[in-house]
This record gives structure tokens, sequence and C-alpha cells, in this order.
């Protein structure tokens, strides 16, 4: 089994706790999905930061179309690896 991992880029901290919590309800995850905070460079601010969700995906299972959907209910998208 391969480590795949898709991460989910959103726009601030409460998008990224929201999209989070509905994607272990949409897609039935097996592990919490992982929230990473991503200052953009030179930035010290939060109001500056994007959010990152993080989400393992050991055998494959989620579909890479359905994944940006998501994320852009949010106003985010989905990060190519």
């Amino acid at each position: 089994m391969s480590d795949v991992r898709h991460v989910l880029v959103l726009p601030d901290r409460d998008a990224a706790e929201e999209a989070a919590e509905a994607l272990g309800d949409r897609f039935g995850l097996d592990e919490e999905p992982q929230l990473v905070r991503d200052a953009l460079a030179g930035e010290d601010d939060a109001e500056d930061a994007q959010w990152l969700v993080v989400l393992t995906d050991p055998g494959e299972r989620l579909d890479a179309k359905e994944l940006d959907e998501f994320a852009g209910e949010w106003d985010g998208w989905r990060e190519e690896p």
C-alpha cells in the first residue's frame, strides 16, 4: 500500500476547520485530517496565512476531482503532488 496524501489549501482557519469536519462526514475517512497553518513568505500576521488540510489516503480511494470540488466549496483548492 502506498502512502498517498492530499493537500487542500483553504483561505483561513475557520474554513479549514469546517472542511476538516465535513470531510469525515462526506468521504468516511479512517483518520482525522491534519490542519497546518501555512504563512505566506515574509508574513507573520495570521491574517496572511492559508490553512492546509492534509489527508492520508493509504487505499487511494479518494477521487482528486471530488476533492477539488469539495475544496472549492470553501474557496480553496487541492494541491497537485
